[in-house]
C-alpha cells in the first residue's frame, strides 16, 4: 500500500458527515485552554470512580473524551485495585477486543493484539516503552491505562492498526499523603507497595512522590517463582507561572522463571497437568533489570501558546538459563528440549519537542499540535543453543535433575541500531457547537542496521513513510454524538527471517464509524464502534523453522462496545464486548489464506460490578463480581490447533474498618475452569491460574 492510495481518506471521512455540515449555521466559539483547573479532570491525573472524561493519548492534548472522534478505552489504577491485581493484562481485559499474546515466557509484556491484529508495541506517557525486553509495568506506578482503538501512527508513528496502548503514570499531587499495602495470597505470593507524595515547600511549587513494590511470588505452575523491586520516584518544579519541570524514573529488578508453558498432545489438554513445569528448576532464574530517565519541560508563551520538550532514555539487561520445550516426540509421551542461554542489552533514547496553541480561522476553532521526535535505539541479542543428547522430558511424569548438553553452540548473535526522525501535525476543529474534526499526518524517516556476528554479514534498510487520518464527530443531542475516522499504520518490520533477510514493513488503513453516549446523567459513559482494518506483510511464526515469517495480507473487521461509570450512587461498573472476525486474506503454504489469526477470539467480553455500601457502619465498604468472557481461538499460526472459549468469575470484597484502614478479599476462578491462556504454538501453551484467592490491606498514613 502507497501514500497515493490513502490520499483520499480525509475526503472520505469528511463525506460521511457532510449533511450535518451543510446544516449548522457558523457560530462565535472558544475552544477550551489546555491548563489544568479544579473544574475539570486532568487527563494524566486521578479518576474519581471507573469513568474517565478527558485523555491526552489520542491527541496529545488534554481533551474531552467525548470531543475525540475515535474509539479509547481507559482503565483506571482502581479497576486494579478492586481486582487486588497488579497485572496489567487484567486491565486490558476490559478494554474490548484486547487478546494476550506471546508474553515471553512470562518475562514481559513482550505482545498483544487489539481489534486483530498482534503488536509489541506500548507507551507510557506518549514514550515508546517496549524496546528490546523490559520487565512488564508495574501496578504501583499507574494512573491509567488507555487503548486507542485503530491506527494512530499520525501521532506515535510507527505502529500496527489495531490501536495503541498508552500508560499514563502517576504524578506528583499538590496534597500531601501515604499509602500503603500489602497482600498475600495462593501458593505463596506476596507484594507490598508504598505510594508516598510531599509536596516540599509551603507553595506547593515543588513536589515529590515515590512508588515503591516489593514481591516475591511464587506459582500454580511447580518450580516457577518470580521476584521484583520497582521503585519510581518523581518531582514536579513551578519554575514560574509560565513554566514547569517534571522529572520521572523508574528503576526494576526482576528475576523469574522462564516458563513455556505446558504441551497440547492431539491439539487437546490430553491429561497434562496445568501446574506440569517442563524446564528444569536448577536452570535458575532469567534476570532482567531496566532504568528510566524522562524529562518534561513545558513553558506557555501566552494564553494559547504552549511549547513542551520532554526527553526520555532507558536502558535494560536481560540475561539467564532456561530449558525450552520442542514439538511432542512419536512415542507422545516426551518432548526433546533444547538448553538456552540469552544475553541481551538495550538503549534507547527519545526526544520530542512539541508547540501546541488555539487559533481562529473564520468561524472555526483550531487546535494545532506541531511535534517532532528523534529516536535512537541499540540492542546487543544473543541466544545460544547447546546441543548434545536428547535432553527429553516426559509430560506426563517429569524426572528432573538431567546432565546439561554441552555440545555445539549455536543460536543468534547480532547488534540493532535503528533511528529514527519524525514530523508531525495535527489540527483539532470546531465547526460549530455540534460538529469537531481532527486531522493528523506524520512524516517519517527510519533507518535499520543490524550486524550479524555468527555470520559477519550487514543488513540495512531506509523507509520514509507518511501517515494519516482524519475524523469527524457530530453531536446529535448533548447526550449522544456519532462519530467517523479513517487512519494509516506503518511499521518496519524488525529482527530477519529464516535465511538471514530483513522484512518488508507492514502498512495498514482502516475505517472506523461509532457512537459515545453519555446517560444516566452523564454518570455512566458508552462507546460503540465499527471497523474495518486491511495489513500487509503481518509476521507470525512459522512452526517448521520457528522463526517468524511474512504472511501477506490479513484483514479484521467486526464491532466493540465499552462502558463505564454509576449506575447508581452506590454501583459501579465497567465492561466491554468485542465481535472480531480477523483472517489471512493472502498467505503461503504454512499460513493459508482463509486462517484465523493467532489468539484472536471471535467473541470476548468483561464486565466488573462493585456496590459500593453508602450508609451505616458498612459505609465505604464494597463488594462486587468480575465475569470474562474469551471464545475459542487459533493457538498455532496456519496450523489446525485451537484453544477452546472460556469463562472466569471472580469475587471481591473490601471492608473499610476506619478512614485509615481498609481490608480486602479477592476470591478468583470462582468455578476452577480449566483453560488456556494464551499459546504460541501447541508445544507452548500456557493454561490459566486454577481458583485462587488474595488478602489484602491498605493503610492510609
Amino acid at each position: 500500500m502507497t501514500p497515493r492510495k490513502i490520499l483520499p481518506l480525509a475526503g472520505l471521512t469528511l463525506g460521511l458527515l457532510a449533511d450535518p455540515l451543510l446544516a449548522e449555521e457558523p457560530q462565535s466559539l472558544e475552544l477550551e485552554t489546555t491548563r489544568i483547573t479544579t473544574e475539570y479532570e486532568s487527563a494524566t491525573g486521578p479518576v474519581k470512580g471507573y469513568r474517565a472524561t478527558r485523555s491526552a493519548s489520542a491527541t496529545k492534548t488534554d481533551t474531552a473524551i467525548r470531543d475525540i472522534p475515535q474509539s479509547i478505552s481507559v482503565i483506571p489504577a482502581s479497576v486494579l485495585k478492586d481486582l487486588g491485581s497488579s497485572n496489567v493484562e487484567r486491565a486490558l481485559e476490559f478494554a474490548g477486543g484486547v487478546s494476550k499474546q506471546n508474553n515471553f515466557g512470562g518475562l514481559t509484556l513482550y505482545e498483544y493484539s487489539v481489534r486483530g491484529f498482534t503488536t509489541s508495541e506500548f507507551y507510557k506517557d506518549g514514550f515508546s516503552a517496549n524496546r528490546g525486553y523490559p520487565s512488564t509495568p508495574d501496578a504501583a506506578n499507574i494512573e491509567r491505562i488507555e487503548v486507542l482503538k485503530g491506527p494512530a501512527a499520525s501521532l506515535y508513528g510507527r505502529g500496527d492498526p489495531g490501536g495503541t496502548v498508552n500508560i499514563v503514570t502517576k504524578k506528583p499531587q499538590p496534597e500531601a499523603f501515604a499509602t500503603l499495602q500489602t497482600s498475600a495470597g495462593s501458593w505463596d505470593r506476596y507484594r507490598t507497595a508504598l505510594d508516598l507524595n510531599t509536596p516540599l515547600d509551603a507553595q506547593g511549587n515543588l513536589l515529590s512522590r515515590v512508588n515503591l513494590a516489593v514481591e516475591d511470588n511464587h506459582s500454580f505452575r511447580d518450580h516457577v517463582d518470580s521476584h521484583r523491586v520497582f521503585v519510581a520516584p518523581s518531582f514536579s518544579w513551578q519554575l514560574n507561572p509560565d513554566t514547569s519541570l517534571l522529572l520521572e524514573s523508574e528503576f526494576v529488578r526482576h528475576s523469574s522463571t522462564f516458563d513455556r508453558g505446558i504441551v497440547a498432545p492431539d491439539n487437546r489438554w490430553s491429561g497434562v497437568s496445568r501446574s506440569t513445569f517442563l524446564g528444569e528448576p536448577n536452570d535458575g532464574n532469567i534476570d532482567n533489570h531496566n532504568n528510566m530517565l524522562q524529562a518534561t519541560l513545558e513553558h506557555h508563551l501566552n494564553d494559547r501558546w504552549k511549547l513542551r520538550l520532554a526527553s526520555h532514555y532507558k536502558e535494560g539487561k536481560l540475561w539467564g538459563f532456561a530449558s525450552e520445550a520442542r514439538p511432542l516426540n512419536a512415542d507422545q509421551h516426551t518432548v526433546n528440549r533444547r538448553y538456552r542461554e540469552r544475553d541481551n542489552n538495550w538503549h534507547d533514547s527519545i526526544t520530542q519537542l512539541e508547540l501546541r496553541g488555539l487559533f481562529d480561522i473564520g468561524s472555526w476553532q483550531h487546535e494545532l499540535l506541531i511535534g517532532s521526535e528523534y529516536e535512537n535505539y541499540r540492542k546487543n541479542e544473543r541466544v545460544t543453543t547447546l546441543a548434545g543428547g536428547a535432553y527429553a522430558i516426559d509430560i506426563y511424569d517429569p524426572i528432573y535433575g538431567q546432565a546439561k548438553p554441552n555440545g555445539k553452540r549455536s543460536g543468534t548473535d547480532f547488534f540493532e541500531h535503528v533511528e529514527s526522525q519524525a514530523l508531525n501535525l495535527q489540527d483539532q476543529i470546531i465547526f460549530t457547537d455540534r460538529l469537531r474534526g481532527m486531522v493528523g499526518a506524520r512524516v517519517e524517516h527510519f533507518e535499520q542496521k543490524i550486524d550479524d556476528h555468527t555470520t559477519s554479514k550487514r543488513s540495512r534498510q531506509r523507509h520514509d513513510a507518511l501517515t494519516q487520518r482524519a475524523g469527524l464527530l457530530y453531536q446529535l443531542t448533548p447526550q449522544v454524538g456519532v462519530f467517523a475516522n479513517a487512519s494509516t499504520s506503518f511499521k518496519p518490520n524488525n529482527g530477519l527471517d529464516a535465511a538471514g533477510k530483513t522484512f518488508k514493513p507492514e502498512e495498514g488503513v482502516g475505517y472506523e464509524v461509532g457512537i459515545k453516549s453519555e446517560l444516566l446523567d452523564e454518570r455512566l459513559s458508552a462507546t460503540l464502534a465499527a471497523f474495518h482494518i486491511d495489513k500487509e506483510n503481518v509476521l507470525a511464526l512459522d512452526p517448521g523453522t520457528d522463526s517468524s515469517r511474512a504472511a501477506g495480507k490479513a484483514r479484521s473487521q467486526g464491532f466493540d462496545v465499552q462502558v463505564s461509570g454509576q449506575l447508581t450512587d452506590a454501583l459501579r461498573v465497567i465492561g466491554a464486548y468485542a465481535l472480531i472476525d480477523a483472517k489471512v486474506t493472502k498467505g503461503d503454504r504454512a499460513i493459508p489464506a482463509g486462517s484465523r489469526m493467532l489468539g484472536v477470539a471471535r467473541h470476548s467480553g468483561s464486565l466488573l460490578g462493585v456496590y459500593e455500601f453508602q450508609d451505616g457502619h458498612l459505609k465505604g465498604s464494597d463488594i462486587g463480581a468480575a465475569l470474562t468472557y474469551v471464545g475459542d481461538r487459533s493457538g498455532e499460526s496456519g496450523g489446525s490447533f485451537e484453544l477452546p472459549a472460556y469463562r472466569t468469575l471472580d469475587l471481591l470484597a473490601h471492608y473499610k474498618a476506619s478512614d485509615k484502614l481498609t481490608l480486602g478479599l479477592n476470591l478468583n476462578n470462582l468455578f476452577d475452569e480449566k483453560y488456556y491462556e494464551r499459546s504460541y504454538s501447541n508445544y507452548w501453551v500456557n493454561p490459566g491460574e486454577p481458583r485462587n484467592f488474595t488478602v489484602s490491606l491498605t493503610l492510609n498514613l
